[in-house]
């Protein structure tokens, strides 16, 4: 499966884009418009994603790779 299939996956489950994630991830000072915010690790997003929208691991991490990448994932 692709990386952009597998974000489709993810908004398809949560009603979220990648873009909105990324937003609110903004929002939360866990990213910015570049990638991850200094000292913001992984597992704080994925504890976030997976209690405000019920992800699961691997795709929490699929949203932590699209903030790293700045949203060009």
């Amino acid at each position: 499966m692709s990386f952009a299939a597998y974000l489709r996956n993810i908004e398809a489950k949560t009603g979220t884009t990648p873009e909105q994630f990324r937003r609110l991830a903004m929002d939360k000072g866990f990213a910015t418009a570049l990638g991850l915010a200094p000292n913001i690790k992984a597992g704080q997003i994925v504890a976030w994603l997976k209690a405000d929208f019920g992800l699961g691991h691997g795709h929490a991490m699929a949203i932590v790779a699209l903030l790293k990448s700045g949203g060009k994932g």
